[in-house]
């Protein structure tokens, strides 16, 4: 299983880390993104998570995505991304899901 564990802010200076993060959990059959810890999300940040959990799918690799907690998660909300993208309200959860 290929886990993204990502926090603080993620924005346009971090997304390469994130980017990196995702390419080291290719292959893998099931992937987690622990955003739980991340307390500010930008745009392009976010685009780059839709991207690789959509890409993902489409080669049938279980994903869950953690969701921020606060502040954080508003960005999921006002896009109705929470309700789109496979998300975990925590890691316990998210892993669970994953049968891991």
């Amino acid at each position: 299983m290929g886990v993204v564990s990502a926090s603080g802010e993620l924005d346009a200076f971090a997304v390469p880390d994130l980017e990196a993060a995702f390419e080291d959990a290719r292959g893998a059959d099931r992937v987690l993104a622990d955003l739980g810890s991340v307390s500010f999300m930008d745009s392009t940040a976010l685009g780059l998570l839709v991207r690789h959990v959509r890409e993902l799918g489409e080669a049938e690799v279980r994903v869950r995505v953690v969701l921020p907690r606060g502040t954080a998660s508003r960005i999921f909300e006002i896009t109705t991304l929470d309700r789109v993208l496979p998300v975990a309200p925590d890691r316990a959860s998210a892993l669970e899901d994953l049968g891991a």
